[in-house]
């Protein structure tokens, strides 16, 4: 039973993170730079990181990025997500499990925002065949810090709440 309480749960948090992506797509910035998003579902998977592990944190960051492609039908935007989203779960798991000592979550947040702003940064590169593409790196690295700090901030306060909570489910 324990089994099936954590897929439930699992799936219910693919479902949060893309009903917060569908959200967030739909929310100007005052920043008028494309591609600009604040990165709220990463809430989810940096969450799932720390309460289920790497697989399940893994796992609803690509299940967001493809359902998010069949939801709103942008195939292109989807290769740019799935690039960041690989890279930045990658990136926090390393981070979160190696240097826990030396970085917060906030800390894993910032590092998972830069991973997924490289990845797209990079997949964009790959599809335009044009390295000219990384010129825009440093501006996306640079609003990386603030919303990666919201992301990791937002996180622990959710960690802190659901660790309490969660052996209850699973």
């Amino acid at each position: 039973m324990k089994k099936t309480n954590k897929m439930i749960f699992v799936s219910l948090l693919v479902a949060i993170a893309l009903a917060v992506s569908v959200l967030e797509s739909s929310i100007p910035l005052p920043i008028a730079i494309p591609s600009v998003r604040l990165g709220l579902a990463n809430v989810v998977i940096l969450v799932s990181l720390v309460i289920f592990g790497f697989k399940e944190a893994f796992a609803i960051s690509v299940l967001k990025s493809a359902l998010l492609m069949l939801v709103t039908g942008n195939v292109s935007s989807f290769f740019y997500s799935i690039a960041g989203a690989i890279l930045a779960s990658i990136a926090m798991y390393l981070i979160y499990r190696y240097m826990s000592n030396f970085f917060s979550l906030i800390g894993v947040s910032i590092c998972g925002a830069l991973a997924h702003n490289i990845g797209q940064v990079a997949m964009a590169s790959l599809i335009l065949n044009n390295l000219r593409v990384f010129s825009y790196l440093p501006i996306l690295l640079i609003l990386s810090l603030f919303t990666g700090y919201f992301v990791g901030l937002s996180s622990i306060y959710i960690v802190k709440n659901l660790e309490k909570n969660i052996r209850l489910f699973i």
